[in-house]
């Protein structure tokens, strides 16, 4: 199965099995704008459970707050969105489709990386343990020629970057041939600037209202509100201010499924530190966040760093945790050095002075901030699309599972009567009315054991508890394992501590 077909299936398997669904279907859907079903908010939530966990029970020198959506429009000058917050995009005239021109020039810079990847994977097998990976990208022709395109591709692209110089985007658009994917033609309009925010009024009259903007990052909440954080709670250099929210921006080119959206949201720490000690505090945390990914249990291979070559005007140093979608290396995370710059303009233009009295050093200045922000959206496709598979079995079937983390399953056992009579319905429902303080749990009668089996795998529920005729005799049940399909007969008095070893969220924190 190619990318772009695991992909469709994912988008299907979502839908129909209730993680994820378009907005107002019924009414033809919203584009880009996808609502939660009745598995896929379990599987958020427990997503930002965890974070929230790892960030603020985990320091002791971080906490929580939960800022507003609508905020002063003054915030959003000072913190540059109002002025700066643009894309570069471009309109392919026959297919009438728009485009981001930066996203055009790098997928087109990843397709030449592919090619020389498999120019390698080629080489590897021809020379087997004999392969010297760093002499072959230095004397293989095909290599050579692809990288010395890609060479001089990046460098217009990042001169046009640095330069925001709209002109140069589409001139190496056009000089490449890099077509539009629909219509398959190089007939490209001008690059323009579009600014992401949304805004709206608020008022009590038309002529009164206020032009407000619904907010395109979490992080500003916290900024404007570190006094008030820093003073109530007493908090000493070096802390942080973590918040789950939702955030908005108006993408013109919204794609791939959750992975970019319109209304969409974040988990964002800001931790506020001495100046100088900013770089020390950024290798760290790029540590601790990718150890929090990891630690998950979806494979270390599939992480990356991604450092940055152009800063954003506020950072000093930047990099993002890649993840490997189905379409390829994404990022999942990014992590920023952001100097006191945010501070400092929300300082100048407020007229308040946001300092912290260090007495240590007997002075006050304005904290520095390393920032890390994940979307909880890309957290739950990179689950979702990692745990997808269909699996050939012994007897000839195909089964779809969800590999889901155990501790990140929207639910985390089925009680399972074999039959719907002589007694076992009203025992299983006894075993779910116990569980079900502790564990989001399913009760399901309906079809046969082998169906109910198939679709818990299908939503990824870890264990499976049957009771059949023997339970009544011996207080014991059969438990499915999710993953191996093994079964074990287990006392029912055994079967809370045997689910909670797998499935309790304090099991990944203790790892981290």
């Amino acid at each position: 199965m190619t990318q772009d077909e695991l992909f469709k299936v994912l988008v299907a398997h979502c839908k129909e099995y209730g993680f994820i669904f378009p907005s107002s279907e019924i009414y033809d859907g919203l584009a880009a704008v996808y609502d939660y079903g009745q598995m896929g908010v379990e599987l958020k939530n427990n997503i930002k459970q965890y974070w929230w966990n790892a960030m603020t029970r985990l320091n002791e020198n971080i906490v929580g707050i939960d800022s507003c959506i609508f905020m002063h429009p003054r915030i959003w000058e000072a913190s540059g969105h109002v002025g700066a917050f643009n894309d570069p995009l471009i309109d392919n005239k026959d297919s009438k489709k728009r485009y981001r021109a930066d996203v055009l020039i790098e997928d087109f810079l990843a397709k030449i990386e592919e090619k020389v990847n498999k120019e390698v994977e080629k080489g590897r097998k021809r020379f087997g343990d004999a392969f010297d990976e760093a002499q072959f990208r230095a004397t293989n022709p095909n290599v050579l020629r692809e990288m010395a395109k890609y060479d001089e591709v990046h460098a217009r692209y990042k001169k046009a970057e640095d330069a925001n110089d709209l002109a140069e985007y589409r001139q190496i658009i056009i000089d490449n041939n890099i077509v539009c994917p629909i219509s398959g033609t190089c007939n490209w309009t001008d690059v323009r600037q579009f600014n992401l925010m949304f805004s709206t009024s608020m008022g009590s009259t038309a002529e009164g209202a206020n032009t407000i903007y619904l907010r395109p990052e979490t992080a500003q909440g916290i900024f404007v509100n570190y006094l008030n954080v820093q003073k109530t709670g007493r908090m000493k250099i070096p802390f942080g201010i973590a918040q789950i929210g939702k955030a908005f921006r108006n993408e013109i080119v919204a794609r791939q499924f959750i992975f970019r959206m319109r209304e969409f949201e974040q988990m964002e720490m800001q931790f506020f530190i001495k100046p100088g000690t900013e770089l020390e505090w950024f290798a760290k945390w790029k540590e601790q966040r990718m150890k929090w990914h990891v630690n998950i249990g979806m494979g270390a291979e599939n992480y990356r760093f991604h450092d940055h070559e152009k800063l954003a005007h506020y950072a000093n140093a930047a990099t993002d945790i890649e993840f490997q979608f189905p379409f390829g290396f994404k990022e999942l995370e990014g992590i920023h050095s952001r100097t006191n710059w945010d501070l400092g303009r929300h300082q100048q233009y407020s007229g308040r002075k946001i300092e912290y009295f260090d007495p240590e050093e007997g002075a006050a200045y304005t904290p520095y901030v390393v920032e890390t922000s994940i979307g909880v959206d890309r957290m739950v496709l990179a689950v979702l699309s990692h745990s997808l598979k269909e699996e050939k079995l012994d007897n000839g079937e195909t089964r779809v599972v969800m590999s889901i983390p155990a501790p990140l399953a929207p639910v985390k056992a089925a009680v399972l009567p074999l039959v719907k009579k002589d007694g076992l319905p009203e025992l299983a429902q006894k075993i779910m009315d116990d569980l079900k303080y502790d564990f989001n749990c399913q009760y399901e009668e309906k079809d046969s054991i082998g169906k109910r089996y198939r679709r818990q795998d299908a939503i990824g529920t870890p264990f499976c508890i049957t009771v059949d005729h023997q339970s009544l005799e011996d207080g014991c049940v059969t438990v499915r394992e999710r993953d191996t399909m093994s079964q074990e007969r287990v006392k029912i008095e055994d079967l809370r501590a045997l689910i909670d070893k797998r499935v309790n969220l304090n099991n990944l924190l203790r790892n981290l």
